[in-house]
């Protein structure tokens, strides 16, 4: 026997109160529209510039390690603290770090700032649009940035083998 679909009833679901903490698809929309109006003025600033230097292959590696070390200093960094202040817990920080405060559109900022890949790719465009700008001053800027991120590296890895020796002696 065959039923009648518009006879069926579908268990009604219950609306779910909101949570404190939730984000909505739309807040992220609005970042995700703050980027690509920032990248457009960006590309609309710089087109047509005649006589600026073209981004060339090698830069890019160093314009990476610039904005790994731009990434990490916003998103992780005691000196990136007045950043993340107005939207993140800095206390009781998880394993992750802060914690990401309020709701909504403030929220999903703190989720941002939080993430050092999602920083990165606002820090990308910071990076690259200096350097489009202003080559020498973007140059100068990358020049550090790269520095500090090699920096970070050495001393991650001196760490790991000064960790390894000492367990090695014990």
């Amino acid at each position: 026997m065959a039923t009648d679909s518009s006879t069926r009833t579908r268990p009604a679901r219950e609306a779910s109160p909101p949570r404190p903490n939730e984000v909505e698809p739309s807040d992220y929309a609005t970042l995700n529209a703050v980027y690509g109006v920032m990248l457009t003025s960006l590309v609309l600033a710089t087109r047509g510039r005649r006589g600026t230097e073209p981004i060339r292959g090698a830069e890019l590696v160093p314009m990476g390690a610039a904005t790994f070390a731009l990434s990490k200093v916003i998103a992780r960094e005691k000196m990136g603290t007045w950043v993340r202040e107005p939207f993140v817990d800095e206390e009781p920080a998880t394993d992750d770090g802060p914690v990401p405060r309020g709701r909504g559109l403030r929220r999903a900022v703190g989720e941002l700032v939080t993430c050092t890949r999602c920083v990165g790719a606002w820090s990308a465009m910071a990076v690259v649009g200096l350097r489009v700008a202003s080559p020498s001053a973007g140059r100068t800027v990358t020049a550090v940035l790269a520095a500090s991120a090699i920096n970070d590296w050495m001393q991650s890895g001196f760490r790991l083998v000064s960790a390894k020796a000492n367990a090695a002696t014990d």
